[in-house]
């Protein structure tokens, strides 16, 4: 007795097999393009919430503030629409300038690592931050936020304008734990030099960038809480 043939079945054509690829393909496209529209709005409120608490906290005497954007050496009220460098001046209950909120950022251990530090412009000195962005090590980059010692190198950190309005008068730097010597000079942490060592260099860079320019527009920010 004879055996039919086994039926074998037809293969995809590869012109069917490459439509429904770019089928899946698209779909995935939309929903990660619906999730990124849908969660923007979200992160950038957070975002703007962090930023907020953060100014406060670093400006403790401030009630009120204001948000400045850099244009070249100028600074300007920012809107909505402002594209650029901001900076965060808050004023007491009198609408009397008591110090200036300022982003810096630079590459951590294993991440771009991002604070805002309060900056007293009558003293020239960096008088605290808070961190923004970090995912460096629990126990060790992290110490930047809890370690009392390394704290204490911003009761007053020298950043003082020199008197061309051009820089600092001295580089903000990261010195071995133990060592410092100057007002200008950041204490690191013991296990924790690089950590240590980027937040010295963000604050020096903002610093030598942006202390001159407020030092330049000093009375407009003096005056702006008064004509708002």
């Amino acid at each position: 007795m004879s055996t039919p043939e086994e039926q074998v079945p037809e293969l995809p054509s590869s012109t069917k097999l490459i439509s429904t690829l770019a089928t899946v393909a698209m779909i995935s496209g939309l929903l990660v393009v619906l999730v990124y529209e849908f969660t923007k709005p979200i992160i950038a409120e957070n975002q703007r919430l962090a930023t907020e608490r953060a100014i406060f906290k670093v400006l403790p005497k401030a009630t009120t503030r204001l948000t400045f954007v850099v244009e070249q050496d100028r600074l300007k009220l920012a809107d909505d629409k402002s594209d650029g460098e901001l900076i965060y001046a808050g004023y007491d209950k009198n609408k009397q300038l008591v110090g200036i909120a300022i982003n810096a950022a630079a590459q951590g251990y294993q991440d771009v690592v991002k604070i805002l530090y309060g900056y007293h412009y009558a003293t020239g000195c960096i008088t605290g931050y808070d961190v923004l962005k970090s995912t460096e090590t629990p126990g060790f980059g992290t110490k930047i936020t809890t370690d009392v010692e390394f704290l204490a190198n911003f009761n007053c950190l020298d950043a003082q304008v020199n008197s061309t309005q051009t820089g600092l008068q001295h580089i903000i730097t990261t010195v071995r734990h133990g060592t410092k010597k100057h007002a200008w000079e950041i204490d690191a942490i013991s296990g924790s030099t690089i950590t240590s060592n980027a937040l010295g260099r963000m604050l020096n860079q903002s610093a030598q960038a942006l202390h001159p320019i407020i030092a330049k527009n000093l009375s407009l920010l003096k005056q702006a809480a008064q004509l708002n």
